[in-house]
């Protein structure tokens, strides 16, 4: 029988982890839970939708009503025992006459006092810690990055071709990957806060960088767009510049930056971000990362170009790759690189994605998983 019970726990948990998939509560932690009655029949489950609203134990004790009584709930993160935009879901808990609590992982914000496990403990209710605990936290990793450290989760995105380049010799880079590919990156682009590119990238391809899948959203506006442009040479006729009143757009400048420039596009609507520079005279990515996150930003992607992908790498800031490698061959003269750093000096001190995911996305092959840096 305890076998069984571990069985129907893990099910459940793995319920409570697909609601929290749906959850975009951004820069509060994605949720999901699940309400199942005395008799073991699921009677609510739901995610925290937004921040602001209700978290995702408090919809779904509202929704089961008097069946969560001597239940068990399940939710992907321990409940919280203070005081925010809502009330504590502990209280909500307490007043449902809930019997036990089966619980993903631990609440990592030191900024929590008292932990709500402890008070349902004290309150005489069983609690389970941990089950599903290695999804529940994966699936909080980049808010757990964000509250503990200030700095946001940085996602590293490439799209290359099998030579390693992201251009031709004259400069085309549309398209080196497939349609697939590109409608994967509308799907990673909807999971974050924020999107980022390079001030190369940004007057050479002139992107949008939207979602233009609004179905992605689910309702919610299009990531942040940032733009990395030390010098502030980002053209008024851009087209990131002419929607920026439909779409926010900040951009990341130098203090030395042209306050002529800054001028112009803050008056079509863009928010300039001044950051101190390095030695080399390129936006201090650290600081820059930090402005970002006390601004809100939880998770971003970068998305190009080269020398931004190798400032990261070099930083070791990046978290997270997802890699797009088309099968065809650009030659040594196309350009630039999809990294442009230094490098390792050996394959041992290399970042490497520790245990790569590889998929087949239309013609090109799609590999992604969390980054290892080696000690230094």
């Amino acid at each position: 029988m305890a076998s069984r019970g571990r069985d129907v726990d893990l099910e459940m948990m793995q319920a409570a982890l697909a609601e929290a998939q749906r959850a975009r509560p951004s820069p509060n932690p994605p949720v999901g839970a699940v309400v199942v009655s005395s008799k073991g029949k699921v009677v609510a489950q739901s995610f925290h939708a937004a921040a602001g609203d209700d978290h995702a134990e408090v919809v779904a004790l509202r929704d089961a009503g008097d069946a969560a009584r001597g239940g068990t709930l399940y939710c992907t993160l321990e409940p919280c025992n203070h005081e925010g935009q809502t009330a504590p879901c502990v209280d909500a808990i307490l007043e449902a006459g809930i019997k036990r609590v089966v619980i993903g992982c631990i609440d990592p914000n030191p900024h929590v006092n008292g932990g709500g496990a402890e008070r349902l403990t004290n309150a005489g209710i069983e609690v389970e810690m941990g089950v599903g605990g290695a999804e529940a936290r994966a699936l909080i990793a980049p808010w757990a990055k964000f509250i503990t450290t200030g700095m946001p989760y940085v996602v590293l995105k490439l799209a290359l071709s099998l030579d390693g380049r992201i251009a031709t010799r004259t400069g085309v880079s549309k398209w080196v990957t497939g349609p697939e590919a590109r409608v994967k990156v509308q799907e990673l682009r909807a999971r974050h806060d924020a999107v980022a590119v390079g001030i190369g990238t940004a007057a050479s391809d002139d992107p949008r960088l939207t979602v233009r899948d609004e179905t992605l959203l689910a309702g919610r506006s299009s990531p942040v767009r940032i733009i990395f442009d030390t010098q502030l040479r980002l053209p008024l006729s851009s087209r990131v510049v002419e929607t920026a009143p439909e779409v926010p757009t900040w951009i990341c400048a130098g203090l030395d930056a042209p306050e002529d420039a800054e001028r112009a596009l803050v008056d079509k609507g863009c928010t300039v971000l001044r950051v101190p520079q390095t030695a080399e005279g390129r936006v201090d990515m650290a600081q820059a990362l930090q402005r970002l996150a006390e601004s809100g930003v939880v998770s971003m992607m970068f998305e190009g170009g080269a020398e931004l992908a190798g400032s990261l790498l070099a930083a070791r800031l990046a978290d997270e790759l997802h890699a797009f490698i088309a099968p065809l061959l650009l030659g040594p003269r196309g350009r630039p690189g999809a990294v442009d750093w230094a490098g390792p000096d050996t394959p041992d001190d290399a970042p490497q994605v520790s245990e790569p995911t590889w998929e087949v996305c239309g013609h090109d092959a799609y590999v992604y998983g969390r980054l290892s840096y080696p000690d230094k």
